[in-house]
C-alpha cells in the first residue's frame, strides 16, 4: 500500500507515473475511506489522452502534514525517492528561472509558487540523508529515473551541494519577494 504524507506528496506520485500512454493527465475525482484505524485518499479517473482508467490508493500519515508546497513532516518520503525530488527541483526551478528571465521584475511574483516547490523538493531530497553522513546512500534511490539521475551525478547528492542549491533557491525566492510582490502588495521595497 502506498503511504502519503500528504495530498500534495500523492498528487507528485501520481504526476510522476503516467498512464501506459505516456500522459499524467487524467481527471482526479478524489475520495477518503476510512480503513482500519487508517484514512484512505483514492484518487481516479480517465486519462485525458486515452480514456483509461486510471486508480491511485494512498494510506494517509497520521500526522497533520504541513501547509503546502511542503510534501511533508521530518521523515523521507516512502513513494518518491531523492532522485525524483532532484529532477523535480529541477525542471521546476529551470523553467520557472527560464520565465523570470524573459518577464519584467514586476511579473516575477507570478513564478513564486513554482520556486517555493522547487525549495521543498530540495528539502525532501536533504531528508534522506541519515544522521551523520553527508551524502544520500545509493540505497534511497529506488525508481528508475532516481538511479538514473543518482548514476550521472552522485556528487549532487552530497549534503554540502544539496544545502548550496537550497540556498540559492530559497535566494531566488527571496529576490522575487523582494522585487516583485504579489499584487496588492506594498511595491518593492528599498
Amino acid at each position: 500500500m502506498l503511504r502519503a504524507r500528504s495530498s500534495l506528496e500523492a498528487h507528485l506520485y501520481m504526476d510522476l507515473h503516467p498512464c501506459e500512454c505516456g500522459s499524467s493527465d487524467f481527471v482526479r475525482r478524489h475520495r477518503l475511506e476510512q480503513r482500519g484505524d487508517g484514512i484512505l485518499a483514492v484518487y481516479e479517473g480517465p486519462c485525458t489522452q486515452c480514456g483509461r482508467n486510471r486508480n491511485f490508493a494512498f494510506l494517509m500519515a497520521d500526522e497533520i502534514p504541513p501547509p503546502p508546497p511542503a510534501f511533508g513532516g521530518p521523515e523521507p518520503s516512502e513513494i518518491i525517492d531523492p532522485g525524483e525530488f532532484a529532477e523535480v527541483a529541477s525542471d521546476v526551478s529551470r523553467r520557472a528561472g527560464l520565465e523570470i528571465l524573459n518577464t519584467p521584475e514586476s511579473e516575477h511574483h507570478r513564478h513564486r509558487g513554482a520556486m517555493a516547490y522547487a525549495v521543498a523538493a530540495i528539502e525532501e531530497v536533504l531528508k534522506f540523508i541519515p544522521p551523520g553522513q553527508d551524502a544520500v546512500p545509493a540505497s534511497a534511490f529506488t525508481s528508475e529515473v532516481g538511479k538514473a539521475r543518482y548514476e550521472r551525478d552522485r556528487g549532487k547528492f552530497d549534503r554540502d551541494i544539496l544545502e548550496i542549491e537550497l540556498r540559492l533557491t530559497r535566494q531566488i525566492l527571496a529576490d522575487i519577494d523582494e522585487v516583485s510582490p504579489p499584487p496588492g502588495g506594498t511595491g518593492p521595497r528599498a
